[in-house]
């Protein structure tokens, strides 16, 4: 008995199969007796059999995710993914089942070994996992350059090494919160591996100049999190009834919802089908900007465009195998001959998934919203911040010489390019009290240090007010061209040498100017580096803002919330506090996968706070896109009562993994790294810090007149909207609206023992 019924999958694009596809599987299957993975017993088990190894058909996975490959390297690809679901089986019986942690360490250490940099001498091979990664090392990575070989051999060490992760998780039978599940998923479910292999497989590389940027990583992660999403549903039964796995999409979205396995199921496809779709506008809107700005060669752009193609074929074809291996909870993993069924150019129109996925999340429904609809002031939920505020006593100070600041930077002037009207006045900046703010967030600054925490507070808020006014998304690409000239700009006022070079031609730039000289200077060139990068990471993502004003697109939940962290300004906060304590803590530390989790619970649950606070004054009065509460509706199709009860309790889930990732994982970390007393104070004083920034945020959000709805005014006209809709084609607004989902609104408010609204 299945637990659930395969949702429709929305599958855009029709799989490929390898003609090379029979000679794959009779060399893999020779690979693998050779390796000592089949027949073999290793610590008294045996693995795989040749019936079962026959029905998994990694050969049948590889020719469809692969279908342009040529023999041997198709032959290569195969033995590597042979090699990670036997590493993966195997772990399974040797570790996660017995639940040896200290075990666990040990062994994928070692195993690491086998990925020497450098070409450097490996140990002997003393099971089938180091016997399979020895030899597979040595037939790949000298024909790829070395930059390729670094990111390899780092996703290769995440997919080893974070499988403690899910030891640690089944031990105490944590199931992940969904923010928390996605992010460590895409490290330890092997899908950015996959992602690397790609380009071995189609023989090309990114080029190095664009491998960082924000539609390269977009593009990984959308494939990662599609992957392995896909395999959740697929691997669900399997994972819950035969390997106690509490590691699964489904289980997690079943659990945070109290909601059926079918319903969870659902959900979890919502969300593939949206990750799938930011796939697919970041390859149509971000990549040609992006090879234009690198100045990208006839040959770089078909390699990125190639790897993007390589990527779409891997969704299709790992669709289609999951279909038939027996590996997975499928009706038709018995039927024989690896036909696959048909698959001929458009075939994909004719399954029911394909019309279903273009009208659903991040289809047409993502596309549909209202803008300036009459929302009225959202009841605010009770917000659990266990952590006390402190408020320094050099407020006044900073309250008076911060609002004198923005006087002089302009801020309160009429701005030609807004024709003469203000954006601010005195008395916003006064009630806005962007000094409450900063004595909350840092009570201990003295008075210089929280003057100046104020004043770039002020300036990013002032900023972020004045790109959507000075670039409105009506100017479509006129009005992105010059918002990037604008964000480039920006970064000549922040020289690492100091050497101001440019000239300021509005308050922006003025203001930003006079704080960095007066930050960076007492700041070491690397720690000036890491700022300006904080910084710019900030001001970069206004433009992502207004991508997606200009396709008046509601963005994906995950693609919201990572970005989230940038467009509130929390990592520039965040960054001024990790820098004063630079050389204190080890940067392995800060880089750590559980200082990472602290940091972006704590982010998450302050930008959350904002949309709450802010969700009356961006709906209806700015037809603002950027907000949970909306992001929420839009996915899944509910009203806004339900989505604020959905984003409380995903707020109280990250609250709950902040206090546990401290509690319980942190002295795990000081121990592993043997911190000394020094580094001990500086850590927990950063921990301490943002304590104090999640109770600063709240305590401003109470205090400041920015959000009450009797200072709410039309930021162009000054007017509150007249209207409850728009005259104006947003796009096909009644697409998918059919499709309501009463199921989850009242299972929701079940499990949290409320009635539905």
């Amino acid at each position: 008995m299945q637990p659930f019924v395969l949702p429709e999958f929305y599958v855009a694009h029709p799989a490929r199969l390898n003609a090379h596809v029979e000679q794959a599987r009779a060399h893999t299957k020779q690979w693998a007796y050779e390796m000592g993975m089949l027949g073999e017993a290793v610590g008294g088990d045996v693995v795989w059999d040749e019936a079962s190894f026959d029905g998994m058909d990694y050969a049948g996975l590889c020719a469809y995710t692969h279908p342009d490959a040529d023999a041997p390297v198709l032959d290569t690809v195969t033995d590597w993914y042979t090699w990670v679901f036997y590493f993966d089986d195997h772990f399974l019986d040797a570790f996660k089942r017995t639940g040896d942690m200290d075990g666990a360490r040990r062994y994928l250490d070692r195993l690491a070994t086998f990925m020497p940099p450098d070409g450097a001498a490996m140990p002997q091979p003393a099971n089938p996992d180091e016997s399979g990664l020895a030899d597979l090392w040595t037939r790949t990575v000298p024909s790829m350059s070395q930059c390729w070989r670094e990111r390899f051999r780092e996703s290769t060490r995440n997919l080893l090494l974070d499988c403690v992760w899910e030891i640690g998780n089944i031990n105490t039978a944590r199931i992940p919160n969904p923010i928390d599940y996605i992010e460590m998923r895409r490290r330890v479910g092997g899908a950015p591996w996959s992602a690397d292999l790609v380009e071995y497989a189609r023989g090309i590389e990114i080029p190095e100049a664009v491998v960082g940027t924000r539609p390269m990583r977009v593009l990984k992660d959308t494939f990662s999190d599609a992957v392995h999403l896909r395999n959740d549903i697929f691997s669900y039964q399997r994972e819950t009834e035969e390997e106690g796995e509490v590691n699964n999409g489904v289980l997690v979205v079943e659990r945070f919802f109290g909601c059926s396995p079918q319903r969870a199921a659902e959900i979890v496809n919502d969300q593939l089908t949206s990750r799938i779709h930011q796939f697919e506008n970041t390859v149509l809107t971000e990549l040609p900007p992006l090879f234009a700005e690198h100045g990208l060669d006839a040959v770089q752009v078909a390699a990125t465009l190639s790897y993007a193609q390589g990527l779409q074929d891997w969704q299709s074809g790992g669709h289609e195998w999951h279909l038939r291996s027996n590996r997975y909870m499928n009706s038709a993993a018995a039927k024989g001959p690896k036909s696959f069924g048909p698959n001929g150019i458009g075939t994909e129109l004719a399954r029911p998934g394909f019309w279903k996925g273009l009208a659903g999340p991040g289809g047409a429904r993502s596309h549909a919203r209202v803008p300036l609809r009459r929302s009225g002031p959202l009841p605010l939920p009770d917000f659990e911040v266990p952590f006390a505020l402190s408020l320094s006593p050099h407020l006044p100070v900073a309250r008076s010489a911060s609002i004198d600041w923005a006087q002089r930077m302009g801020f309160h002037e009429p701005l030609p390019e807004l024709g003469g009207r203000r954006l601010w006045t005195r008395e916003d900046t006064a009630g806005f009290d962007f000094a409450l703010c900063s004595a909350g967030l840092d009570p201990d600054a003295d008075a210089d240090t929280l003057t100046l925490s104020a004043q770039w507070l002020t300036w990013g808020t002032w900023g972020d007010d004045y790109f959507p006014a000075v670039f409105p998304p009506t100017q479509g690409a006129a009005a992105m061209a010059a918002a990037k000239v604008c964000n480039t700009r920006l970064s000549a006022f922040m020289p690492l040498d100091l050497h101001q070079s440019g000239t300021p031609v509005n308050p922006l730039e003025l203001s930003l100017a006079d704080l960095w000289s007066r930050t960076a200077r007492s700041m070491s060139p690397a720690a000036r580096a890491t700022f300006r990068a904080a910084v710019e990471s900030m001001t970069e993502s206004w433009l992502w803002e207004l991508a997606n004003h200009i396709q008046h697109r509601v963005p994906d939940p995950v693609d919201y919330l990572e970005m989230r962290r940038r467009t509130f300004g929390s990592d520039l906060t965040i960054a001024l506090s990790k820098l004063a304590r630079g050389g204190l803590v080890p940067d392995a530390v800060f880089e750590s996968t559980t200082l990472r989790g602290i940091e972006h619970a704590a982010q998450d649950y302050g930008c959350l706070i904002n949309d709450f606070f802010s969700y009356q004054k961006e709906i209806e009065y700015e037809a603002e896109l950027h907000n949970a509460i909306l992001v929420v509706e839009s996915f899944f199709d509910c009203d806004r009562d339900v989505a604020a009860t959905i984003v409380d309790d995903l707020m109280r889930a990250r609250m709950r993994q902040f206090q546990r990732l401290v509690d319980d994982e942190l002295p795990v970390l000081i121990e592993h790294h043997r911190l000394d007393d020094t580094a001990r104070a500086a850590l927990a004083g950063y921990i301490d810090e943002l304590r104090d920034w999640i109770a600063g945020i709240l305590h401003w959000h109470r205090g400041t007149s920015r959000y009450r709805p009797e200072h709410l005014r039309h930021p162009a006209s000054g007017r509150p909207p007249a209207l409850t809709h728009s005259t104006r084609a947003w796009g096909p607004s009644g697409l998918g609206t059919a499709a309501a989902r009463p199921g989850l609104v009242a299972a929701h408010a079940t499990s949290q023992g409320r009635t539905t609204p």
